[in-house]
């Protein structure tokens, strides 16, 4: 619960506290509100152009989605509207189909617009607006009426500026949002539930004389910066264990010096467990035991290149230095106890009754001194070590050296022709 502080406050959490602080009517000083004014136009268009370039039509609806709310609100003012009142009406379907619109964005897969199925996820958001339209007129007013239901007393919800249903779908979209994170830790998760937040912040400052633009604006804003968070740990993040990736990797190892050294983890019991019990048992092992190798690999770092190899690389250090590291790796991974729950859970701890994971590393170093070995050859010398290692038991730590490539053929000196000239008598 605790490792999802950090992805459910960082970027949207920090967004929103500075847009509550800011963009309130009293928040600003007055010669900063005509630039504020700009401020929607501005993130929707940077917006929607970043989620076209990343095929990403989650950003770009729940953009559109965010706009049009934005100008039913304002097209039906519903600070002093009598209750019966179409704007008191429009902010009825309005605020309750924005919560469920995001919250459905949020559970489709990503893709881009311009697919089959991304249109068809356009073609209802643009109906919507005529839909409210069509709600609103007087002769809908029986319709009207079931999005003002009271399913608790009054008093319970006097605080709220929303009716109840819309409260309810709120609320619910909120809840939903927060166990998925919990469960997932799913950036664009926590992006989506602070842009709930702050769209509620928008209905709810109506009382207020707040202005409801500059809160849906903070709601784009959110899910735009949110998206550019998990673009960047998709290109430099391994998206099953958390760890640093090979664009990381290979970023790093163009600025290593003469000397450094590359030892490759790999961990005994994995692939038996996964031909067993199947591949979604050892990629949960994989993503549990990444940490501990990342906590014990003080002065490395430690990066997920492909299959089931953990790659750490010691930049000024040479082999001898990182033994003592890469000892209390083997035996932290080794002491880490895990159990098999039903048949595709795993969970740390051991469990009375449930079967065992033990899990043991194997771990090959090789190092570079003095510019005398490409990276290529010292990545090399790891891995056969790391065979080594396995192949004598497992559980051990091996220390690899590099092949040196066999020696040019020196050239022979070969006859030449004499001219007859030249001969002697």
């Amino acid at each position: 619960m605790l490792k999802s502080l950090p992805t459910f406050f960082i970027p949207g959490g920090v967004v929103f506290a500075l847009a509550l602080g800011f963009l309130r009517p009293q928040g600003l000083p007055h010669w900063m509100h005509t630039p504020i004014t700009a401020l929607p136009y501005i993130v929707l268009s940077f917006g929607a152009v970043y989620g076209w370039f990343v095929s990403s039509s989650r950003l770009i609806l729940s953009l559109l989605v965010l706009a049009l709310a934005d100008r039913g609100m304002a097209l039906l003012p519903a600070a002093d509207a009598a209750p019966a009142s179409p704007s008191a009406g429009g902010l009825a379907v309005v605020s309750f189909l924005l919560p469920l619109n995001l919250l459905a964005l949020s559970l489709v897969k990503d893709e881009a617009l311009s697919t089959a199925r991304g249109v068809l996820r356009l073609i209802p958001i643009l109906v919507q607006p005529f839909l409210v339209l069509w709600l609103c007129l007087p002769e809908q007013a029986d319709w009207l009426a079931a999005l003002d239901v009271r399913f608790v007393p009054e008093s319970l919800t006097q605080w709220s500026a929303l009716p109840q249903p819309a409260l309810l779908a709120f609320l619910g979209a909120i809840l939903l949002l927060a166990v998925r994170l919990v469960c997932e830790r799913n950036p664009l998760d926590a992006g989506t539930l602070w842009a709930l937040i702050a769209s509620w912040t928008a209905f709810m400052g109506l009382r207020r004389g707040w202005v409801p633009t500059n809160f849906f604006t903070v709601a784009g804003l959110i899910l735009f910066v949110t998206l550019v968070q998990a673009s960047y740990r998709t290109a430099y993040r391994d998206a099953l264990t958390g760890l640093l990736g090979k664009q990381a990797y290979e970023e790093a190892t163009a600025r290593l010096g003469a000397t450094y050294a590359v030892a490759v983890v790999g961990f005994d019991q994995l692939k038996h467990y996964g031909n067993q019990y199947g591949k979604s048992i050892s990629e949960q092992l994989l993503r549990l035991v990444a940490p501990i190798v990342q906590v014990a690999a003080a002065g490395g770092v430690v990066y997920r290149l492909c299959g089931e190899e953990l790659t750490v690389l010691f930049p000024g250090k040479s082999a001898t230095d990182t033994l003592a590291l890469l000892e209390r790796i083997r035996k932290e991974v080794g002491q880490a106890v895990w159990h098999l729950r039903g048949r595709d859970r795993v969970w740390p701890g051991a469990k009375p009754g449930a079967e065992a994971l033990p899990l043991t590393a194997s771990i090959g170093i090789a190092e570079a001194r003095g510019g005398k070995a490409e990276l290529g050859a010292v990545t090399k010398a790891a891995y056969r070590a790391l065979y080594d290692a396995k192949g004598q038991g497992g559980n051990v730590v091996r220390r690899g050296n590099i092949e040196q490539p066999p020696p040019k053929p020196t050239r022979v000196e070969t006859g030449r022709i004499v001219a007859y000239s030249e001969m002697d008598y």
